[in-house]
């Protein structure tokens, strides 16, 4: 795509960057296929091609308009159109400059910034989010049902985890919601490590990954977040830790970039590409594991909701699906399984009609194998998929773990 910026896009820290993932689009549209706004809204502007037309003219001197923040916001950011595209645009990276530009230009209504505002006040702070979490499910008979779809239909609570015993270590992410609501999906991934013989290495002063400041154009205070893990983790990594696990595959994508984002960070570049080079899924550990050794005894029959953060940012799709048959499981085929379900980190709050249709429709296609229960990799999806009260819906190392003999 022939593009001109504008001398005050070019002065931007990223657009150079820009300008070459405009250049790397040939606008065929293949995007639009499998995005899931476009299916819902059939606009063009609602589709990555649309999108990246209107970055185009907002960093070559267009001003934007209040229509062009509207449209940036309804993409989901589920980089299904990088798996789509044969020309490999790195579509979320432009996102991330034109959002922040238009972010600039055009203010919004005091309702939104409210709303943006009060997200980035609770949710990254782990302690602060479990507690309101807990004083909701005491209170919740009376909440209304928008605020009850937030919240868990069962909080189980975390199980004792191992002693660091193993030569073999691992740091693992806790993040900041999961703690909340669903305080025992970390203990799980622990103890099924220990018996693969990997301990996990505690790092009480890593906290919320940076992607929920990050993706409300928050950068800044995002990667203020990144550089503090990478700080508390840098004393294990020296010490030979071998990998930095999450659980949830939302928080490994972004920590998978730190290397990309920090790279012009003096400081923090070297230190930011070595955690990006050890970040890994759970999964990643577990399909080169003796799963065997497991001793898993299951005839549970479950759909698996592929989160797009594991298959599309990560590359990651079917590796879980294959570590489940691998031990037992018996997995119900899943049509569709490439679309977002509508979580998207705090799209579920920010564009809630949007994302209601999209979790019925999501639902809906996991649930026409008639599962027992519904299995996914990342608790935004976990806690958004569940909150229609339907078949419920588990992290599948939870799963794993019960499993074990």
């Amino acid at each position: 795509m022939q593009t001109q910026l504008s001398e005050q896009a070019r002065a931007l820290p990223r657009g150079e960057e820009a300008e070459a993932i405009l250049r790397s689009c040939v606008h065929c549209g293949f995007c639009n296929a499998t995005c899931p706004t476009y299916q819902l809204l059939g606009d063009e502007l609602d589709g990555p091609r649309g999108r990246i037309y209107l970055m185009k003219q907002v960093l070559e001197g267009f001003e934007p308009s209040a229509s062009t923040l509207q449209h940036l916001d309804r993409c989901l950011t589920c980089r299904n159109c990088e798996t789509t595209c044969p020309s490999g645009v790195q579509y979320h990276n432009l996102l991330d400059i034109g959002r922040a530009v238009v972010e600039e230009w055009v203010p919004r209504p005091l309702g939104e910034r409210a709303i943006r505002a009060g997200l980035r006040a609770v949710v990254p702070h782990a302690g602060l989010f479990k507690t309101l979490v807990r004083t909701g499910h005491a209170f919740r008979p009376l909440l209304p049902e928008a605020l009850k779809a937030k919240l868990p239909r069962q909080i189980r609570p975390a199980q004792p985890r191992p002693e660091v015993r193993h030569e073999r270590q691992v740091l693992m992410l806790e993040g900041c919601v999961q703690p909340g609501l669903s305080p025992n999906t970390n203990a799980a991934a622990a103890r099924v490590l220990d018996r693969l013989g990997i301990s996990v290495v505690p790092a009480r002063e890593a906290g919320c990954c940076g992607a929920v400041d990050y993706h409300l154009n928050a950068q800044d205070a995002g990667l203020d977040r990144a550089r503090r893990n990478i700080d508390a983790w840098w004393p294990a990594i020296e010490n030979g830790a071998e990998a930095i696990i999450q659980t949830a595959s939302g928080c490994g994508a972004f920590v998978k970039e730190y290397g990309h984002l920090l790279k012009d960070d003096p400081r923090y570049a070297a230190k930011a590409s070595r955690v990006a080079n050890l970040a890994k899924d759970l999964v990643e550990v577990l399909r080169d594991a003796q799963l065997e050794s497991l001793g898993i005894r299951s005839d549970l029959r479950l759909a698996f909701h592929c989160p797009c953060t594991l298959q599309h940012a990560q590359k990651l799709g079917g590796a879980v699906e294959n570590v489940l048959s691998r031990l037992g499981f018996h997995l119900t085929p899943v049509p569709d399984g490439h679309l977002c379900c509508g979580s998207a980190g705090t799209y579920s709050i920010t564009q809630p009609e949007l994302s209601r249709q999209l979790r019925d429709n999501k639902l809906n296609a996991l649930e026409s194998g008639q599962p027992q229960v519904i299995a996914t990799a990342n608790i935004g999806c976990q806690t958004h998929l569940d909150g229609a009260g339907r078949t419920p819906v588990r992290h599948w190392i939870e799963l794993v773990d019960e499993a074990m003999d």
